[in-house]
């Protein structure tokens, strides 16, 4: 029985069907359809359906075999500008420019669906004297007053950088569409000039050109975002209510992300809550606006939440709830999601792994955080940042200025160029391994060698370098040499120096500024204080003290917490009121007792009253620390790490005697303060005794 003749214009609407499905088995079931049905002589307009869709479906051999079986006289500018868009559009500029020439050897002249092709090729190889020539072109060829042209003209000057070409081609333009006007907002934002995006869109409401759409709103709430203009925001945020656009999810995702990035969380999660309908993209966007304002149990929670209303994870749900889980430190949290991103097939996302090759390093497990990043099939500067990063917050010095090594002698693909957070991650670990020589070699490359500006985290980083070494007097030298406002972190890092070495004089001046910039901060008040009272002058101590008084400035409490069972148990200084305290005073007394027989010494120097000194001892035996050790004693298996998190910079006294304590108990001991980590193990630290 044979099959009924088929129609060329079926045949070619079943070749489009494959570009619409994204298949290329259906597309080549299709073609060999057409070649049964009429052979391998075809219809022009045959050949240009087959040709655009392997071009769509990035089978370019393909495309290019059927196209030499087209006699070149029947080659037409629709057959070339297929060619020409299905390689731009899959990302091989060159090729597509390639076919753009051989169209010109044939005298083929482009028409208005080639040009927006070609200036879009010249723009992602950022070629703007091709683009320039292409615009000739256009010009020549009388195609430039065409909206589309003209649009992507404008978009090709404005990525390229040359922005007074852009506008001028955009004043010139007889007809702006919306996608227009959209283009000219949107490439304000990417070229940072967020306050000129803002003036377009205003400009577009009042020109009546065309009617404001969901990529306009976006766009200019992306501005507001950028230049963190909160009221511009709410007034279009009022606009969109009165005219109905709120209901649109893009719109409202775009509402949630402006108010995270200018910390207004209620108002985001009042716009999320309203949401009749959700996609991916607003929950990612939710749980972003949490990981951004620092609040990652809040993360963590809508996570939970969007697990059990059934949404699927995405990778950027997963690197955003990771991201969270280190900024907590939850180590068993991010090892679930770590397990819940294998089991959805995303842990190869380059996103995904990035995010645990950080959430490990911050958590304090080097070893997870080094298999990640080795198994990654592809890596980018953010992988390596955080590797580097997480060996810098473990004290790995060596390591991290390896890897940094390693990392500026990749060739080809894996060719990577340091950036301004990569030589922050080095001079830290410079910083934190003593390593005043070297890291002041770095500083001096990254200006010389990659031209980047040192930004105050850099010299936050070569400040505390230098005090820790006891450079103390060098390091106030470069904050009055910096060419920029020295920062809380600046000056921070110069008073903990002083105090560090016994400087209270130079330390006084580095808390006055302190005082200036972050009034509120009751820990520089404290740390002047305890300097202070460190060098016997307690009198000038009493008076700091009776000074956050009188201003109304409250010390900020310290707190110790550890994770027994999924369960955070926190503790504080002197701390009696947990259900086990019977059992936690009697291991510290057991522990104390062992300690001062293996030789320790309680470190009182920076007790905070003038007491005597058995007073001293008891005072600095209570901090919250070692009691969380004590609890973890009795509540954890033996052999397994325990892990403490602290608010505050772990003590002298504190850091001696947990190593100590490792000793005698035989235990791997992982204390994370506001500074870094501290492994210790045998009676030694990761950290040298140098933090």
């Amino acid at each position: 029985m044979s099959m009924p003749f088929i129609r060329p214009k079926s045949l070619a609407s079943l070749v489009e069907s494959a570009v619409s499905a994204r298949s290329p088995l259906l597309g080549r079931a299709a073609h060999a359809q057409i070649i049964k049905t009429l052979g391998l002589a075809l219809e022009a307009f045959l050949s240009n359906h087959l040709i655009n869709m392997y071009s769509k479906l990035d089978r370019l051999h393909s495309a290019q075999a059927v196209l030499s079986l087209i006699p070149a006289h029947f080659r037409s500018v629709v057959t070339w500008t297929a060619l020409i868009a299905g390689n731009v559009q899959n990302g091989h500029f060159v090729s597509g420019l390639s076919c753009f020439s051989t169209m010109r050897q044939e005298c083929i002249q482009p028409n208005d669906f080639t040009f927006p092709c070609l200036f879009k090729a010249a723009a992602a190889l950022q070629s703007p004297i091709l683009g320039k020539q292409f615009h000739g072109l256009s010009v020549k060829l009388m195609l430039i007053d065409d909206v589309f042209v003209a649009c992507s003209a404008f978009d090709m000057y404005s990525k390229t950088g040359f922005l007074s070409d852009a506008n001028k081609v955009f004043d010139e333009m007889p007809y702006r569409n919306i996608a227009t006007w959209n283009a000219c907002i949107s490439n304000a934002v990417q070229n940072g000039k967020p306050r000129d995006a803002i003036y377009k869109f205003v400009h577009l409401l009042g020109s009546g050109e065309a009617a404001p759409n969901s990529i306009s709103f976006c766009a200019f709430l992306n501005a507001c975002s950028d230049g963190r203009f909160l009221k511009q925001g709410q007034q279009l945020h009022g606009y969109l209510i009165k005219g109905g656009h709120e209901a649109d999810i893009s719109v409202s995702n775009g509402l949630i992300d402006f108010y995270g990035k200018c910390h207004q969380i209620r108002l985001s999660e009042q716009v999320f809550e309203k949401m009749s309908e959700r996609n991916s993209v607003s929950w990612c966007s939710m749980l972003a606006v949490y990981e951004q304002n620092d609040m990652g149990e809040m993360a963590c929670n809508l996570f939970l939440k969007l697990r059990r209303a059934g949404v699927e994870p995405t990778d950027f749900m997963v690197s955003s709830v990771i991201s969270a889980c280190a900024g907590l430190a939850a180590l068993e949290s991010g090892r679930v999601i770590h397990g819940l991103a294998v089991k959805a097939c995303i842990d190869e996302n380059i996103f995904v792994g990035s995010a645990l090759v950080d959430m490990y390093g911050k958590c304090g497990s080097i070893d997870a955080c080094e298999r990640v990043f080795f198994s990654m099939p592809r890596r980018n500067l953010i992988s390596w940042n955080a590797l580097i990063g997480g060996y810098a917050h473990q004290g790995h010095a060596e390591m991290a200025l390896d890897l940094f090594k390693e990392m500026t002698k990749c060739r080809g693909s894996e060719r990577l160029i340091p950036n301004y957070v990569t030589f922050v991650c080095v001079l830290s670990a410079c910083s934190r391994g003593g390593m005043v020589k070297v890291g002041m070699n770095i500083f001096e490359v990254m200006k010389a060698e990659y031209a980047i500006n040192p930004g105050p985290e850099h010299y936050a980083c070569v400040v505390d370098m230098l005090g820790r070494a006891g450079q103390v007097e060098r390091a106030y030298e470069i904050i009055q040499r910096m060419g920029v406002r020295p920062t809380i972190s600046i000056w921070g890092a110069l008073l903990n120096a002083c105090k560090m070495h016994g400087k209270p004089e130079l330390g006084k001046i580095a808390a006055e500024n302190l005082f200036e910039l972050d009034p509120q901060d009751s820990g520089n008040h404290v740390l002047l204080s305890n300097m202070f009272a460190a060098e016997g002058r307690w009198d000038e101590a009493n008076l700091v003290r009776k000074e956050m008084m009188n201003v109304g400035i409250k010390k900020g409490v310290g707190y110790s917490w550890i994770s027994v069972k999924n369960k955070v148990h926190v503790f504080q200084a002197k701390d009696t009121s947990h259900s086990r305290n019977g059992e936690i005073q009697r291991v510290l007394a057991k522990l104390k007792k062992e300690m001062l027989g293996a030789g320790y010494v309680p470190d009182t120097r920076l007790a905070l009253y003038d007491l005597e000194d058995e007073e001293k001892e008891s005072e600095v035996w209570c901090h919250s620390e070692k009691i969380a050790l004590a609890f973890g004693l009795i509540a954890l298996p033996p052999g397994v790490p325990i892990r403490i998190t602290k608010n505050l910079r772990i003590c002298v006294d504190c850091h001696s005697a947990i190593k100590f304590i490792s000793g005698i108990v035989g235990r791997e001991i992982i204390v994370r303060d506001n500074n870094r980590f501290h492994h210790f193990v045998n009676n030694l630290c990761s950290c040298g005794d140098y933090w």
